[in-house]
Parts: structure tokens; sequence; C-alpha cells
């Protein structure tokens, strides 16, 4: 496929001699302007909402003055929640305008490193992670091994530091970068040393319009790729995406797997994370015969989600198959196995993430915010017993489908509590694929108090021994500002309630 989906992507002028629009005056956008201050001919800054942008309010969204704006534009800076349908990005593409997204700048801006003697060793690589679910995870677990082995590294993209910020940051050796399917739609030419797709299930798919164009924009993440395509096994869109590639000669595909690890990949053997990609030379004898040993399941184990009884702490599937992206991205790279096991045993994950807030009356209360869409939803109530979980969901379902996701995990539920302003999608599936599952609605009216209704309900439907868990499949924008404020509601209504 072209670099640009078939639109031009080189201004017409240098970057030097160029008008640029920016649409968006978020953290992204606001890097973008701060890069390319002093850099540009001319900036303009297009944003609906902020009074300091130079196109602001209705004008940023009328049609009319925005041809206007883009006939005089070399280049369109996009910010990540602009779809290509907008009126500013539609002008710009139906007039040839270049579209850029703040990561395609990046690429394009990033600077040489300094050694430890001050010498110049050219850009730091980027090994970047996208995927449906799991991607801040991986990253994360990615920066903590390459920091494991002395690298100068940080977590950025779509988590933490703003990618171009990184990028003109000559006191880092490589970069961990979480990337979205959005930012990725208008990246046109970078080239990481090693990437992965983690999986692709349903998502955002009003700003794509459809599965084939959100997986086909996670794909570009694996476009001129050095030395690695990570896939993930069990799901075979990923691999496909690395078929379709078009990488840098001699770059390998490798797979990730709970199972056994064949040759070419990264997996496990009873409780050991083994690499049988990375553990020898290509062209080694005997590399087929052995493996290198990463770590164990133990390693892990305080990422086990808290539970009531006395069993051992198990790592859910989920994340041990991004332990073994982001160890497999890091041996890419040439991070030793040790430094795998150090940066994983000192990983700890962010809020909101399968976080127990507290357990009261042998009832724990977990928040896994986080998971703003089905699949992230399945996974996080695949880590319980069956028939332990008050499922507290809903919010909104970007044009998902919730029936995938009951049918698959109605075995695990007690009860659910739906909270959101549209609960249709999720009581709807409720009823046609568990209807025997109790299911309390919270009325939306008072937003201030969802939250706390929908705890002081999910308490009254469990029992000791439960788990009463916030994984809502769903965003958080149509009650809350975001998935954390929705989470410290949570954990702040699961505080106030009496012993």
């Amino acid at each position: 496929m072209p670099a640009g989906h078939g639109r031009p992507v080189e201004p017409a002028v240098p970057l030097d001699a160029a008008r640029v629009v920016v649409a968006g005056l978020g953290v992204s956008g606001r890097a973008v302007v701060a890069a390319l201050a002093g850099r540009v001919r001319e900036l303009v800054t297009v944003d609906a909402r902020a009074d300091d942008a130079d196109v602001r309010g209705a004008a940023a969204e009328d049609r009319a003055g925005l041809d206007d704006l883009v006939a005089g534009a070399d280049l369109v800076v996009a910010s990540p929640g602009w779809a290509p349908s907008t009126p500013l990005l539609a002008a710009a593409t139906a007039a040839g305008v270049p579209v850029w997204s703040e990561v395609e700048l990046a690429w394009r801006l990033r600077v040489d490193r300094r050694g430890p003697d001050g010498a110049a060793r050219g850009p730091a690589p980027w090994l970047a992670v996208t995927g449906t679910n799991g991607k801040t995870t991986t990253v994360e677990m990615l920066a903590s091994i390459l920091a494991a082995a002395g690298l100068r590294t940080a977590a950025v993209g779509n988590v933490g530091t703003p990618l171009l910020t990184a990028a003109v940051d000559p006191d880092l050796d490589v970069l961990a970068v979480e990337l979205s399917s959005f930012q990725l739609h208008f990246t046109h030419t970078m080239s990481v040393e090693a990437g992965a797709v983690l999986n692709v299930a349903p998502d955002h798919l009003d700003w794509h319009g459809s599965l084939e164009a959100y997986a086909a924009d996670k794909g570009r993440i694996y476009a001129r790729a050095q030395v690695a395509c990570v896939y993930t096994v069990a799901d075979p869109r990923t691999e496909d995406l690395v078929r379709e590639a078009d990488v840098v000669e001699g770059a390998r595909a490798v797979g990730v797997t709970l199972g056994t690890p064949g040759p070419g990949q990264l997996g496990l053997v009873e409780d050991v994370l083994v690499d049988r990609a990375f553990h020898a030379p290509a062209d080694a004898a005997d590399r087929r015969t052995y493996a290198a040993e990463l770590g164990t399941l133990a390693d892990l184990a305080h990422l086990a989600p808290a539970a009531t009884g006395d069993g051992p702490a198990v790592p859910p599937p989920h994340v041990v198959s991004d332990a073994l992206a982001a160890a497999a991205l890091a041996r890419a790279h040439g991070v030793p196995a040790a430094a795998v096991r150090d940066g994983l045993r000192s990983f700890r994950p962010g809020a909101h993430r399968i976080e127990r807030v507290r357990v009261l009356g042998g009832v724990a209360y977990v928040d896994d915010s986080k998971a703003t869409n089905p699949h992230a939803a399945a996974a996080s109530l695949a880590t319980y017993e069956p028939g332990t979980v008050v499922w507290v969901a809903g919010g909104l379902a970007k044009g998902a489908r919730l029936d995938d996701l009951v049918e698959r995990r109605a075995d695990r539920l007690r009860a659910a509590v739906v909270i959101g302003v549209d609960p249709a999608p999720w009581t709807e599936a409720l009823a046609r694929h568990a209807p025997e599952i109790p299911v309390v609605r919270v009325d939306p009216g008072d937003t201030g108090s969802v939250m706390r209704r929908a705890v002081a309900a999910a308490r009254d439907l469990a029992r000791p021994g439960d788990t009463v868990l916030l994984a809502p499949a769903g965003a958080s924008m149509d009650q809350f500002r975001s998935y954390a404020e929705r989470g410290a509601a949570f954990a702040a209504a699961v505080q106030e309630l009496d012993e």
C-alpha cells in the first residue's frame, strides 16, 4: 500500500518554507506547535474549543471557511482525535494537501543521540506497540526492561510524554512507543526498529468506518520495520498484517504465544518465559535445539489480581502475553535475557488496570476502568472464577457490539450493574445471552452520584468470595471526563462504604 493511502505525503515546498495548519490543540497539538515554532514560514492553529487557537469556535467547523484555510496551506498536522471525515481534514484531502500525524512529524524531526562522550550516534531507534488492548501495559513493561538494561529510555506516544518531545531529546537511547490507530492513520514514512500489533478487535469503528480499515491502520506499524514484526499467535489478524507488510529486507516475523513456542517465537514452557527467536545468531547450526530463559511466571506474580481467597498469585493470561510481546521487542533491540527478567520484576502498572481498591465483607472491589472496549473487558472478566463477578459496565460503545463479550463471559457473572447514558448495548446483550443474570440499570439522571449508586447496587448483589469489577467495555465520556476519572469515582464510592 502506498505510504499515504494514495494521498500526497510530501509538501510542495520545504518544511521551513511551509504554511502549516495544526489541527487540534490537545497535548500532541501543543507539542507540534512548540516543535515547529520558528522552523516554518507560518503556523495556523485550529481548535473548536481552545481560546488561544487562531481559528476557533464555530469557525473551526465551518466547511467554507476551512476550504479557504486549506487553499493556502502546504501541510496539515492532525491531532489523533481528528477523524479523516472532519471538515478540515476532508477539505485537505480533497485539495491534495498532505496530512501528517504528530508521529510522522516526530519521525521527520528526530535528532541524533548524544553518547556519553558527547559524540552523535544517530537517532534513537523506535520500538513501537499498537493493538486494541494492552498497549500501555506492554509499552511500560518494555520501558522497564530497557531501563533494566541500562538504557536511557521513556514510554512515550499515546501514553506519557508526547512522542515529538522525546524524538528531539538527544539524551534518550531508545524509545518505547505506544501508538493508537488514530495516530497511525496519518503516519507515512516511519520505520521502527521493531513493531508489535498485540490484537485486533472491534473498536473505534465510528472513527475508522469498518473493522477492515481499523485493522489496516494498526498494520501500518509494520511498514518499513527494520528488525522484527511481533504478532500474537492466538490472533490470526495480527499475523495477516505482518504478511501484508512491506518491511526492510531481513526483518523477521516473531510470534508470541502462551503455549510452547516454535522456532522464531517467544512463549511458555510450563512456567518459564522462553525465547526461540533472538536466542542465537541466525546462522547458528544448533539454534533450533534450545531456547533462552527470560524469566518465570513468578516474576509476574505481583501483577496478579488480588483475590479474597488463599490461592497462588497467578498473572492473567493477557498480562503474560503483554510481557512476552515487550520481551520480544526488547530482544529485537539486543537486550540481554537477564534485563528482561529484572525489568518485568520491577514493573508496576498504572492506575485503573485491574487495581484492587478494597476488600469488604469478603468481597473484593477492583477498578479496571481502563477496559474501555469489549475485548479488554473480556480479558478482565476471564481473570475470575465462574459465577463470582458482579460486573459494573457501561458507557460509550463507540460502534462496538457487546454480544460476543457477554456470550463468552456470561459464565463469570453473578450479576451486572449497568451505568451510562445509553445502557441498551449492555442490557440488550445481557438479555439475549445471559437472561438468568440479575441486571440493575443505574438511572443516569444525576451524573454526580452515578458511581455511588452503582457501587451500592453491586454491594447488595455480591456475596463473600465475589469480586465487584469495574470493567466498563465502553468509553467514559458520556458521564466522565476520562477513564481515570471514572475509576477514581468508583474507588471513592467503594471507600465510602460502611463496614
